[in-house]
């Protein structure tokens, strides 16, 4: 099944169901830009999958030779006002922690700020040799105020701070060694790699969406916080 989310701005996501695993291609030009529209369709498509009994798990990927290249500014240098791109891209950001569903990045090509976002967001990233994976705003005066939230939590204020102070974006191989992406491979090759991490969390989705929303919940919590909120949960997985 093919299917074509369009909305008021240009570009769009597609969306392909394979089995159970939903794959979410990014399309908008060669850079495969955000803007409002693209954004609250992957919101909406993201939130669709995981209220969809027949969807287990979703790959995000970008058309052509681009994974993401972050938001299209361009139309806010021209007078668009920044809080509607701002809000989208949050908003987009917010759902991955509370979703049910696995979430993999097969980084086909450059993934840079809220591209990098996405990355950082998802459970699993695979990226092709040949990637940027990161940050490049401060070397143009600005700061990724929204972006670095989910490289923060992914790696922590000093690796987040490597890619963001510099204004350079990670090699493929340097996010593959501070963890921002679990393997680098040759082209063509992310979206299969990706798929076969996805089978695995699919073989092993008995302990499904209460267990991978704990995860990211207890991640936020302190340590003893997180132990008090897993005890009633413990007890939950042999209640029939």
């Amino acid at each position: 099944m093919m299917t074509s989310v369009e909305g008021v701005w240009d570009g769009a996501v597609e969306q392909e169901v394979v089995g159970a695993v939903s794959v979410l291609t990014i399309r908008n030009g060669e850079r495969n830009l955000l803007n409002p529209g693209i954004l609250t369709d992957i919101r909406s498509l993201l939130q669709e999958c995981d209220d969809d009994p027949d969807i287990r798990a979703v790959l995000l990927t970008g058309a052509g030779e681009a994974f993401c290249g972050g938001l299209d500014i361009a139309p806010i240098k021209a007078g668009a006002d920044p809080a509607l791109f701002g809000k989208a891209l949050l908003e987009t950001l917010r759902i991955f922690p509370r979703l049910g569903v696995p979430v993999a990045a097969a980084v086909n090509g450059d993934a840079l700020a809220g591209g990098a976002s996405f990355v950082a967001a998802c459970d699993f990233a695979v990226a092709v040799d040949s990637a940027r994976i990161g940050t490049m705003e401060v070397s143009a005066g600005m700061w990724p105020m929204i972006a670095q939230v989910p490289l923060i939590h992914r790696l922590g204020p000093r690796l987040a701070m490597e890619n963001i102070g510099s204004g350079e974006p990670f090699t493929a191989e340097r996010a593959r060694e501070v963890g921002l992406v679990q393997a680098v491979v040759e082209p063509g090759r992310a979206p299969a790699v990706a798929k076969e991490w996805l089978d695995k969390a699919l073989r092993a989705a008995g302990a499904g969406a209460p267990g991978r929303r704990s995860l990211y919940e207890f991640a936020s919590m302190s340590y003893d916080e997180a132990f008090d909120a897993s005890l009633p949960r413990f007890i939950k997985l042999f209640e029939h």
